[in-house]
């Protein structure tokens, strides 16, 4: 499948959402990460299902995809940055933040998004892990079920630093809600380099069942700060001809919420960074005109056009996707794990896996755990 393109307005910040989307459409992006705050579309104003019907209406227009975002560092609280969390000690504090995922999965059906991407938060002070993993749990399932409702997956993110910082972690918290099928994935591909044991391709292989959303940047091992392609280590071309291989159907959108300084700069050297890289895998590439570079992948009979709440259902619940043997292998999950991000960490990885990996495992997270 071709690779379709988008940039997070996280990362354009000092511009109108209005003057973002036609930035973005302007450099031949395929799509948008729209993050749900004050500056762009804020999720707690009181004209929220008007705004976003005016947004749907833009985007169809512009011709652009959408994933909703859940990152905005003060939406809820103007005092922490991320906070409240699904894992906060206070039961009131937690149903802010999973009111704020209700109302991102209301607004994602509202847009056609092709997903919903949320995180875990940090496990607070002074609380032991079974608790923290206890609260995820039982905070998700009423999102789950909007999100079932709704037909549109909720993506959730490994961050270095929180409660649910791998790929493994992810596994987890699937087998402790019975699998279901509302539940994906969001791989952030800087992530990998940053935490995980495989290389980033490797990731990519290995989460591709679960894929609903994608992030990229770059970034460096154990250092957790995104980057501008070319600032960092990743060796994109592998990575990218790993994710067309998988059919994954979402956008993949840069990630870089520190550079709105220079955001429509960072948008234009991305999208030509990242061009030039899938020709280098000679894998096929989604322009904004519908046309692919070098050469035309035509979708799979049946494939509904992207940003129809038939490509979402079809989103959570794919087909064709099998596990490679070898991604099942390394993605197994042993009996007794932890979750650190320690010189130990990643957890829940094979003794094998980790054996493989490299020595270093820790991350520095840049200003917490999420940018």
């Amino acid at each position: 499948m071709p690779l379709r393109f988008g940039y997070g307005t996280n990362g354009l910040a000092d511009l109108r959402l209005d003057d973002a989307l036609a930035l973005l459409a302007d450099l031949g992006y395929d799509g948008v990460g729209l993050t749900l705050d004050h500056m762009h579309l804020d999720p707690l104003a009181p004209d929220l299902p008007a705004r976003t019907r005016q947004i749907a209406r833009r985007l169809t227009a512009l011709g652009l995809g959408v994933t909703v975002e859940t990152g905005a560092r003060y939406v809820l609280d103007p005092r922490r940055k991320h906070g409240p969390s699904l894992l906060d000690p206070d039961p009131d504090d937690r149903s802010r933040r999973v009111d704020l995922l209700l109302r991102a999965v209301r607004v994602a059906a509202d847009l056609g998004a092709h997903a919903v991407h949320c995180f875990s938060g940090i496990t607070p002070p002074g609380t032991d892990p079974d608790t923290a993993w206890h609260r995820l749990t039982e905070a998700l399932i009423p999102v789950l079920d909007a999100a079932t409702a709704a037909g549109v997956p909720l993506a959730i993110e490994p961050e270095p630093g929180q409660l649910l910082a791998t790929v493994a972690d992810f596994h987890r918290l699937r087998h402790a809600l019975d699998d279901p099928a509302a539940l994906g994935l969001t791989l952030d591909i800087g992530h990998c380099q940053c935490l995980e044991p495989l290389p980033p391709a490797d990731c990519v292989r290995a989460a591709a069942p679960w894929l609903r959303h994608v992030q990229i940047e770059d970034m460096r091992r154990g250092i957790h700060e995104h980057l501008p392609f070319g600032d960092g280590e990743i060796d994109f071309p592998p990575v990218l001809a790993a994710l067309a291989a998988t059919g994954y159907q979402g956008l993949t959108v840069v990630e870089l919420p520190r550079h709105s300084h220079a955001g429509p700069h960072y948008a234009e050297h991305s999208l030509h960074f990242l061009h030039d890289a899938v020709r280098a895998t000679h894998a096929p590439v989604l322009g904004s005109s519908g046309a692919t570079e070098p050469t035309a992948t035509a979708p799979r009979p049946g494939t509904a056009p992207q940003g129809s709440a038939t490509a979402c259902r079809n989103a959570m619940f794919p087909t064709g996707n099998a596990t490679p043997p070898q991604a099942a292998a390394s993605m197994a999950i042993p009996s007794e794990a932890t979750t650190t991000t320690s010189a130990s960490a990643p957890s829940f990885t094979t003794r094998a896996t980790l054996s493989a990996a490299p020595a270093a495992h820790s991350a520095t997270a840049v200003e917490g755990s999420h940018p």
